[in-house]
């Protein structure tokens, strides 16, 4: 996984095989990252266990379930304070049981593309509450007062492979 420990507040992006892997990877191509080779992202709360967003919710895992996948971790890269990490690690505690959506596959999409239905489809996906797996992690960094990207993009603009991006 990484040489150092990754440590509670820590996120990873990890490559998905299968079918699932395979259209994110479509995907994210589609929306303008190339063929990246991470297409899931997770936060690390300590323990042993991580919080990732699943088409089933937000839920509590285990790091072991990602052992022997290729990983790349934010540790020694991102830094942060200790009050920081108990922030987003109570972040991402608190979003567990958030529902997954594919209509923020179609925000990313949009955006991208500079289409109209930009923002109206960006107003729905915030007002339902949900995310996928990057724009959790990049939700609990601004809920603890951490910007991951410099442009302060709106979370649900963010993708694996814009994570994995920042970590190169």
């Amino acid at each position: 996984m990484t040489a150092t420990p990754p440590l509670p507040g820590d996120f990873a992006v990890v490559r998905m095989d299968g079918r699932t892997g395979r259209l994110i990877r479509i995907g994210q191509f589609l929306n303008g990252d190339g063929f990246a080779d991470y297409e899931h992202a997770f936060v690390h709360v300590g323990d042993g266990r991580l919080v990732e967003a699943q088409p089933g919710g937000a839920r509590l895992g285990r790091l072991s379930d990602y052992e022997g996948v290729p990983a790349r971790w934010s540790t020694g890269r991102v830094p942060l304070t200790d009050e920081q990490r108990a922030a987003v690690t109570a972040a991402a505690r608190s979003y567990l049981g958030t529902p997954y959506s594919f209509a923020d596959y179609l925000a990313l999409a949009a955006a991208r593309l500079h289409l109209p239905a930009g923002p109206p489809l960006r107003r729905f996906v915030a007002s339902t509450r949900h995310m996928i797996c990057s724009q959790l992690v990049d939700q609990c960094y601004q809920d603890a007062g951490v910007h991951l990207f410099t442009d302060h993009r709106w979370p649900g603009y963010v993708t694996p492979a814009d994570l994995a991006r920042l970590l190169e």
